[in-house]
């Protein structure tokens, strides 16, 4: 199974940059989503692919902590 998560972005070089995910900060590449600083995005396998809402954040970590439980 495949599954991204979301985070905020926090650092951004061109198309490098930082996400927060639950206090885990992490590489990922921005090449195909127009996020800034401050924005949340969907990642995977490394890869922003998509943003989201903070409130569409919020509701993803909290499933997936479901799962993990």
């Amino acid at each position: 199974m495949c599954v991204a998560v979301g985070g905020l972005l926090i650092d951004k070089q061109g198309s490098n940059g930082k996400v927060d995910i639950r206090g885990n900060v992490i590489a990922v590449e921005l090449g195909i989503v127009d996020a800034d600083v401050g924005e949340y995005v969907l990642v995977h396998a490394g890869c922003a692919i998509a943003k989201i809402t903070r409130a569409e954040c919020d509701e993803l970590c909290g499933l997936l902590r479901e799962i993990g439980q």
